[in-house]
């Protein structure tokens, strides 16, 4: 499969600095990348070879799930966090995705910020996205048109009470729609929902 605009959107949302997917890797190579690192990261980190040095590409080939760079006990002799710091990449996370059945092919990606590490609802949406992906399918369910108005709505400052009179449905109703859009889009919060419609073009 291709990787869908859609989720490559919440990628770059996420992820500002930079990431890099892999996906269904066998012994050695991808079926599919997606590298959207700063160039003269990948080329520094190429021309030293930091791919046998770097701690986040033995955690992603030892263990499963996702976890701040932050959280990796794991040795760096070769200072690869601090050398990428210097090109942006200050905050990282990795997320790995393989079971018993992909007869050891595994996903994985490396994810980065430069401003704060990241939260707990942000790993949750990378595994989530990265697992969507690897096991090929294509994206998750979409919004539905009364979603998709109550979500318009707030983008536009209305408040519950504002929403509710204007769709003539109860408060309740309008946050059970906007809490619904929050966990289709994996996002944590209503404006990060509203960030994340808006790159798919929804809003």
């Amino acid at each position: 499969m291709t990787f869908p605009q859609a989720l490559t959107d919440q990628f770059g949302l996420i992820a500002p600095a930079g990431y890099y997917v892999a996906l269904r890797v066998g012994f050695s190579f991808p079926e599919e990348e997606l590298n959207h690192l700063p160039e003269p990261w990948v080329e520094f980190y190429t021309a030293h070879g930091l791919v046998v040095q770097d701690p986040a590409l033995r955690w992603v080939y030892g263990q499963t799930g996702a976890i701040r760079f932050s959280e990796m006990a794991l040795p760096d002799p070769q200072q690869v966090r601090a050398q990428g710091a210097l090109f942006g990449l200050v905050f990282g996370a990795a997320v790995s995705v393989s079971a018993a059945a992909d007869r050891g092919r595994r996903s994985y990606g490396q994810f980065f910020r430069s401003d704060r590490d990241f939260d707990a609802g942000e790993l949750e949406a990378l595994l989530r996205i990265v697992t969507i992906l690897h096991s090929g399918r294509e994206e998750e369910p979409s919004l539905t048109n009364a979603e998709i108005e109550a979500l318009k709505l707030q983008a536009e400052g209305l408040r519950l009470k504002q929403i509710a009179a204007r769709l003539g449905i109860s408060e309740s109703a309008v946050k059970a729609r906007l809490n619904n859009v929050k966990r289709k889009l994996g996002a944590r919060t209503q404006s990060q929902a509203a960030s994340i419609a808006a790159a798919r073009r929804i809003l």
